[in-house]
């Protein structure tokens, strides 16, 4: 009498992207992108540079023009990770009560990182605009379904965060907000995504252009988590502003010594 054995063999990875790899390409192109706008954009190694030569000024000039073009691929996907987290969290509270935490958290290195004081009230980090998004996003499930009321709440909820967004002028204020909705509304329907909201970033400022690029990692997202990384970003955020203003006094120090 003979007996089979079954082994089990084990769960062949999926193609494509994972979700901690789309965190990762966000990362660091934001990363990229904030070293142009924290650090070569000073105001004083601008000035540095135009009294060495118009030559170095154009070069210096060029190279954050580049750093920031490629920092545009950042947003697209912070949003569309903000979705992919609210669609498939088990506790949505949580959730915002983690990015609401690191909006404050994050505010001092990031106006120090940018505007050189510790408050500055002007603007406000991009956790805010992914946190008002969040609770855009827990309205309109709230409203979800037909009926007058239900699409009443739902235009009212995008027009009071959007809102929101435009008086507290977080990154990308108003339109980041749109974004984010669109990523919602959308999501299973890439095409239109896509498209949509590539308009609204192009609206925001031609800049977003390269935004596009986003879109490519985007749809060979896998579905899958991929490696546990929950507060990389959190964590990363803050901690690199700060690294990065710190970077720039030091070089502003030796520049002007």
């Amino acid at each position: 009498m003979s007996t089979n054995t079954f082994i089990m063999e084990p769960p062949r990875p999926q193609k494509g992207i994972s979700g901690s790899t789309l965190k990762l390409i966000a990362i660091v192109t934001m990363f990229i992108d904030h070293i142009g706008a924290a650090v070569l954009e000073d105001s004083m190694l601008f000035t540095y540079f135009f009294q060495r030569s118009e030559r170095s000024y154009i070069m210096i000039s060029t190279i954050d023009l580049v750093l920031r073009l490629i920092g545009r691929i950042a947003f697209p996907i912070f949003c569309f990770l903000l979705v992919e987290g609210f669609v498939h969290t088990r506790d949505v509270k949580k959730y915002a009560i983690r990015l609401g935490l690191f909006c404050f958290l994050s505010e001092i290195p990031f106006d120090l990182a940018f505007f050189k004081e510790p408050f500055f009230l002007g603007h406000q980090n991009v956790f805010f605009t992914l946190f008002i998004g969040l609770l855009v996003l827990i309205g309109l499930k709230k409203f979800e379904g037909t009926g007058i009321k239900n699409g009443v709440g739902r235009v009212l909820c995008v027009v009071v965060g959007a809102g929101l967004a435009r008086i507290l002028r977080t990154d990308y204020d108003a339109f980041g907000v749109f974004v984010i909705v669109l990523f919602y509304l959308f999501r299973n329907r890439p095409i239109l995504r896509d498209i949509t909201t590539m308009l609204i970033l192009l609206i925001c400022s031609p800049l977003e252009i390269t935004g596009v690029i986003a879109l490519l990692p985007i749809h060979l997202y896998n579905g899958q988590r991929g490696r546990q990384a929950k507060y990389l970003f959190y964590l990363f955020y803050p901690v690199h502003l700060f690294i990065l203003y710190c970077i720039g006094r030091l070089l502003i120090h030796m520049l002007f010594q």
